[in-house]
């Protein structure tokens, strides 16, 4: 069975509260579906920075995130992902704020994940810095993750 990473976008989406924004609108739609029908086709993993990033802010929307958290397992961040992740913000030129992102890149990288799933276009899947994280991950002889979001996960099984 493929794995797959959720990234904390994922979990938000799943938890928020159906946006006026048409197109937030519609990628949360996307992302209750594919939790809805596709996941079961997927091991599902989160690591320590998804636990920490959900309980983050309001105690109810923290709680409310929490529930699509049970019983996924947890990978750690270790120092060997912190290393990783520091190179990935070196080489993507990713600006401090994004620490996390690449911790979620170096977490599903170096567990062997197949895909990292993701809305966060800026920092993770953006086609222009998927290359430069794919090549970080190359040279360092690791297999990068597939980064996507949950429209492109609809078709695959």
């Amino acid at each position: 069975m493929q794995s797959i990473y959720l990234e904390t976008s994922i979990i938000g989406y799943l938890a928020s509260r159906t946006s006026a924004d048409l197109v937030t609108a519609g990628n949360q739609t996307l992302t209750r579906d594919w939790w809805d029908n596709h996941r079961k086709h997927f091991e599902l993993f989160v690591s320590e920075a998804v636990i920490a990033e959900c309980a983050a802010g309001d105690s109810t929307a923290a709680e409310e995130r929490g529930v699509f958290l049970t019983d996924l397992p947890m990978l750690e961040i270790t120092l060997e992902c912190k290393t990783l992740a520091a190179e990935i913000m070196k080489k993507a030129l990713l600006p401090k704020k994004a620490d996390v992102d690449a911790i979620h890149i170096a977490v599903a990288a170096l567990n062997g994940i197949d895909y990292l799933l993701t809305w966060n276009c800026k920092h993770i899947a953006n086609p222009s810095l998927r290359r430069i994280i794919e090549g970080v991950l190359s040279d360092a002889n690791i297999q990068p993750p597939v980064i996507c979001t949950p429209q492109e996960m609809i078709n695959v099984q």
